[in-house]
């Protein structure tokens, strides 16, 4: 699975860390990041729904 969050697009809402807190976090401006070593989290169904829920449409999973 491969993730890629658009930087340019993200608005900081959180909602990708709070669907998937494995994978997903906010860096200090409050941006959407991906935790260093999301390896555990990556299968996890919720990522699916990290990206449905971000409001902007920033993630992309495939």
């Amino acid at each position: 699975m491969e993730i890629e969050i658009d930087k340019d697009v993200c608005i900081g809402a959180g909602q990708c860390a709070l669907a998937a807190p494995k994978v997903f976090t906010q860096d200090d401006d409050g941006y959407s990041t991906l935790l260093p070593d999301p390896t555990d989290g990556v299968t996890d169904p919720m990522v699916r729904e990290a990206a449905r829920a971000c409001p902007v449409s920033a993630i992309t999973v495939s």
